[in-house]
Formats: structure tokens, C-alpha cells, sequence
């Protein structure tokens, strides 16, 4: 399972107990949207919030936007009805919580190859110090595996850390989900940003993510849409320089060059499939954007 034709810059969290909130997604230009059965949804609410999954699975129309569940942690007593229910709602995947041995995916994986849902996918969010620790395992545990999600407010608790701007309290954890991601080809997600309203703040950490290689970011307002898009997408002028760093080698090529120079940097054959990323990401966001917008 794989999302690499996928846009994933921003991933809104919408609680399944609001179906107001869930009407909204379709207005909204994230890329995709995750239904929360898990902490958003009080017990008493479980049962109307599944009805109220199953209904905007039924009405969400086209958009391109993935469209994931978060189902209650394998264990508790809500496991098997939320599965149930994403895939009578026809979820593309689902992000499993709390996520620390093989044994919680292989629980997962199980169910749903019991069923027969062939092409569903899995998420793995990364919430505890163990779970960290059995980060290669996990994201090794299943060909139905598509990517990690950090968790870090779970984790900080359980660190006994504090929240900073420059979340040193998470650095080894963030590295560690992304080396375990990229080593397995899965996508990497960044952690959700608390403060909704501190614009600033939430535009830094993005870029802090972009800079150490998540895919994109978890959010919990459409007010972090915006910014989350921007950051994590390609902007106009590494667009123009991927495309001239190309032209440039492949000159070269053609003139029989055995090293490329541009702009006083070496351009080896990496640089160029750095290059050519850009633009299939640039391409998969425009051709995303037209489905989403009719335009």
C-alpha cells in the first residue's frame, strides 16, 4: 500500500461526533480529511458518531481528498465496531492509535484481510516511548502499511517533556519516524499543532517538518489549511529551478559533457531526481486541485 500519487500536505482530523463539521470538509482544499472515532468522540457519542461516519462517507462526493478513519486503540471496546464502520463508509484507509508493537497491526491487518478489503490501507500513529522503539518492526508489519503518523502530545506526556518551539522533547522520536518510513516506503506525517490560532507558530513548525522531511501535516482546524498546503507543496521558485537544473543536464548530456555545472553547484544524477520529484508533486497537487475545484 502506497501513497506516493497522493497529495498529503494537510490532513484534517474531523471528529465523527460533529456531523456539522463533517459537512464542511467538502468546502475545504485539504488534502485529505481523517474522521476521528478516537479521543475527538466521548464514549456515550461512539455509536451516533459512527452513524454520522457512515453518512458523510455516503455524501462526500469527488475531490481527490483522502479520506482515512482513526478508529478506537486495538484492545478497547470500540476496536470492532469503528472497523466495521469505516468500511461501510468506504474509507480508503485507516490510522490506527497508539500504535507500540506488530501485534496491534497484525490485529488490524487480520480483521481486515478477514473481511476481504483487499486494498485497504493502514496508518500507524506513533504515541509512546515504546512504540518509538519498535518503530522499524511496526512499519515493516504489513504489505497493507501506508505511512506514520507522529503523535507528540501523547508522547510529551509520557516523556515528561515540555513543549517548545523547537520541540527538542521530540527531535530523536521525529528522525526516528522518518527513518523507519522512508527505509519501509511509507509516507511520514507531521504532528498535529495545538495552538489553532497561533498562526506564527503553526507556519514555523511547518517548515520545521518540511526541513526534516515529513510529507505533510496533521491538523485540527481549517483555519492550518492554508499554510499546511503552501508549505509542504512546492513553491513557484523551486518549481522554475527544478525545471532549469534538468535543462541544464541534460544539455550537458547531450553535448557529451561529463559533469554538469549550474549555477557554480556540481548537478549529479540525485540532484536531478530531486528535481523531477518536484515536478511530479507539482503536477499530482495541480491535477488534485482541478477535481477538488472543477477548474
Amino acid at each position: 500500500m502506497r501513497l506516493q500519487n497522493r497529495p498529503l500536505r494537510s490532513l484534517l482530523f474531523s471528529p465523527a461526533s460533529k456531523p456539522r463539521v463533517l459537512d464542511k470538509v467538502k468546502t475545504l482544499s485539504c488534502d485529505g480529511v481523517i474522521v476521528d472515532l478516537e479521543d475527538a468522540v466521548g464514549a456515550h457519542q461512539k455509536e451516533d458518531a459512527r452513524e454520522n461516519l457512515i453518512r458523510f462517507g455516503g455524501a462526500r462526493g469527488a475531490g481527490g481528498r483522502l479520506f482515512l478513519v482513526r478508529v478506537n486503540a486495538v484492545g478497547t471496546p470500540w476496536f470492532a465496531d469503528d472497523l466495521q464502520a469505516a468500511l461501510s463508509a468506504g474509507a480508503e484507509g485507516v490510522v490506527l492509535p497508539k500504535v507500540e508493537t506488530v501485534a496491534d497491526i497484525a490485529t488490524l491487518a487480520c480483521a481486515l484481510d478477514q473481511i476481504g478489503e483487499a486494498d485497504l490501507m493502514i496508518l500507524a500513529m506513533v504515541e509512546s516511548p515504546l512504540g518509538v522503539l519498535n518503530l522499524r518492526e511496526i512499519a515493516a508489519a504489513s504489505p497493507r502499511m501506508a505511512g506514520l503518523i507522529l503523535g507528540s502530545n501523547d508522547l510529551l506526556k509520557d516523556l515528561g517533556g515540555i513543549a517548545t518551539p523547537g520541540r527538542e522533547a521530540v527531535t530523536t522520536t521525529i528522525g526516528m519516524t522518518l527513518l523507519a518510513a522512508r527505509a519501509y516506503g511509507l509516507a511520514c506525517l507531521d504532528s498535529v499543532y495545538n495552538a489553532f490560532s497561533d498562526s506564527d507558530g503553526f507556519r514555523s513548525e511547518c517548515e520545521q517538518g518540511r526541513m526534516m522531511g515529513f510529507d505533510g501535516k496533521t491538523l485540527i482546524h481549517p483555519n492550518q489549511i492554508d499554510a499546511a498546503n503552501a508549505t509542504f507543496g512546492p513553491t513557484a521558485a523551486e518549481i522554475d529551478l527544478a525545471r532549469r537544473k534538468i535543462a541544464a543536464f541534460e544539455q550537458a548530456r547531450a553535448e557529451g559533457a561529463g559533469i554538469t555545472v549550474f549555477e557554480g553547484e556540481m548537478l549529479e544524477e540525485l540532484h536531478i531526481n530531486v528535481a523531477k520529484a518536484v515536478l511530479e508533486k507539482a503536477e499530482m497537487i495541480a491535477t488534485v486541485t482541478q477535481d477538488r475545484t472543477g477548474t
